[in-house]
Parts: C-alpha cells; sequence; structure tokens
C-alpha cells in the first residue's frame, strides 16, 4: 500500500443528478447514452481527452493540466462555437486562471472541466472537490499571483463559486453576440 491513499481514486461522489445550473441552462440530464448528433471534426485534443461541452472533462491536477485545458477552451470556442479570436483569448486566460486556483491550492488530484452555451451567453465551469473558497484580492496587494480572481472579474459578465456537497464549482460566464 503506498503511503495509504492507494485505491482511493474514484471515491469522490459524481455530480448530484439534479444539477440546478444545469435545469437553469436547459442541459438535458440522464441521456449520456443518446447518439450524439456528428458535428465537424473539432482539433484533436477534443477527441484526446474528451469534450467539455458534452459532459465533464477530467483533468489531473497537475501544472501540466492548465495548457491541456487552455487548448480545449480555444478548440471549443473557435472551432465549434465559432466566437471571436478576443472572446476565445479572454476565456483561454480566465480558465487558465481558475485551474491554476484548483491545482495549486485545492490539494486534489483531479479537476473537472465543463463548458456550456445558451442563447447569447457561454459559461465554463470549473470543480474540485475542495471547499476552501477562493478570495478576490484588493489590487495593491497583488503581486505575480493573487490577480487570478481579479482578471477572473474584470473580462467575465459573471462569475461565482457554488459550493457542492464535496467541493465547488467555479464558474464565469461571457455575454456573446449569437449571429
Amino acid at each position: 500500500m503506498m503511503g495509504g491513499m492507494a485505491g482511493l481514486e474514484g471515491m469522490e461522489q459524481p455530480r448530484p443528478r439534479r444539477d440546478p445550473a444545469a435545469a437553469r441552462w436547459g442541459i438535458p440530464e440522464g441521456d449520456e447514452d443518446t447518439v450524439p448528433t456528428p458535428r465537424k471534426p473539432v482539433s484533436a485534443v477534443l477527441d484526446l481527452v474528451g469534450d467539455p461541452t458534452l459532459g465533464e472533462v477530467r483533468l489531473p491536477s497537475r501544472p501540466q493540466s492548465a495548457g491541456i485545458a487552455r487548448r480545449l477552451t480555444a478548440a471549443v470556442l473557435l472551432k465549434q462555437w465559432s466566437l471571436t479570436p478576443q472572446l476565445t483569448e479572454h476565456a483561454v486566460l480566465l480558465v487558465s486562471e481558475l485551474v491554476g486556483n484548483a491545482v495549486r491550492h485545492t490539494g486534489a488530484r483531479t479537476f473537472g472541466l465543463r463548458m456550456l452555451r445558451r442563447r447569447g451567453w457561454i459559461r465554463i465551469e470549473v470543480r474540485d472537490p475542495s471547499r476552501g473558497l477562493p478570495c478576490l484580492m484588493p489590487v495593491q496587494e497583488m503581486d505575480i499571483s493573487g490577480r487570478g480572481l481579479f482578471l477572473v472579474d474584470k473580462l467575465s459578465d459573471r462569475w461565482g463559486v457554488d459550493l457542492l456537497p464535496r467541493g465547488k464549482t467555479t464558474w464565469f460566464e461571457m455575454r456573446i453576440a449569437d449571429r
């Protein structure tokens, strides 16, 4: 037994079935076995890691995962959702910050990434098993670290933290022009 922790992966509870955010966003629940409609192929990272628009993608809590999360975000926003490079760049930066917080501050083995779209809005969520709340630092106290939520606050239209029975979801939403 290595350090007494082996075999505990997967002990984290799945998301509760009635997800209020999913309900609010009109996301159908419990129909994972329906066949997804074929779409134009998206970048390789989605095939490799999973599509965060279809369900939560779990990534290991390691610094390298921030790069994967950034590529996933860019692939979804630019290729799948055809959003502007400017908006995509902002969303990629914010995902990087939220993932950085999850990796640095929670001591978790994995985190989850999910992307939702509804009329006029996108929402990106990072879920981790820690209930410790991130805090928005006053600007003058910020050096290199601590600027993450300041950026999230500036670049997103809405953001927040939802406490879950085990852990939390940190999310942000951005307005988009529906063409």
